[in-house]
């Protein structure tokens, strides 16, 4: 987003102080952001705070971070719409929301009930998930057998039977390679439970037993995109948390 970009966004928060200080600084793009906050109040002949309430008013935390923005647009780099911190806080929150909203007795059950559990993540982000969940089930004597490659989620498929459980962790859902394998289990009448991002994805169809974790997009200041992954591992804690849960309150009973 430019410069021009977010006036426009924020035009109507804007008042005449505000429009004096631009127009300095629209006129002098490839020098203002060297200036502090001080140096730029003088040129426009504004006082410090008024620099300062016109950076909020465009959505920045304070002067620095707009002296950044202007940096960044000087040197031709993209700089993102949303907050970085911002997107990170709001799909956590999503997740924590869903969470709290979701009904694990089923997935609870089918997991306590199979005689053998496999969790297949299909890239590295997705075994490190699928490894935390086999470290924090072994604490319940519940043991994970981790699948780190297609090929070997195949040879496995073979010995499978529909008393064991494969749990599939997906970013997107979509993965291509894994769809004649997923599609075997179904056939097979093998149980299988789906963690992925929170959107239509062909796995989450293929099954009843889903799980979501809230991940956004977001571009940082050298122009590649990062996308939240601490969410999988939330969801992956919050399924092991429920599940002692589930224990507990069967010994109780």
């Amino acid at each position: 987003m430019t410069i021009e970009e977010l006036i426009n966004k924020n035009y109507k928060e804007l008042h005449e102080n505000d429009f004096h200080i631009l127009k300095y600084i629209l006129n002098n793009k490839s020098t203002c952001y060297e200036q502090g906050i001080n140096q730029l109040a003088d040129k426009c002949n504004v006082s410090r705070s008024s620099v300062l309430r016109l950076a909020q008013k465009l959505g920045f935390s304070g002067y620095s971070e707009f002296r950044i923005f202007l940096k960044w647009q000087d040197e031709g780099v993209e700089v993102a719409e949303v907050n970085i911190m911002e997107s990170l806080n709001k799909d956590i929150n999503e997740s924590l929301k869903y969470i709290k909203t979701k009904d694990f007795q089923e997935i609870c059950e089918l997991i306590d009930d199979s005689e053998r559990i496999f969790v297949y993540g299909t890239g590295s982000l997705q075994l490190n998930c699928a490894d935390e969940l086999q470290r924090m089930f072994t604490i319940m004597h519940k043991h994970l057998y981790v699948i780190r490659a297609a090929t070997e989620f195949k040879t496995v498929l073979q010995s499978l039977t529909d008393k064991d459980l494969i749990i599939i962790i997906s970013f997107s859902g979509d993965t291509p390679v894994m769809f004649p394998a997923v599609q075997a289990l179904s056939t097979k009448g093998i149980p299988f439970i789906s963690i992925t991002n929170l959107k239509n994805n062909l796995l989450a169809t293929m099954t009843p037993y889903n799980l979501y974790a809230t991940s956004s997009e977001t571009t940082v200041n050298t122009g590649m995109s990062i996308s939240t992954y601490s969410t999988f591992f939330i969801i992956g804690e919050a399924l092991f948390r429920h599940y002692t849960d589930y224990q507990l309150n069967r010994k109780t009973e």
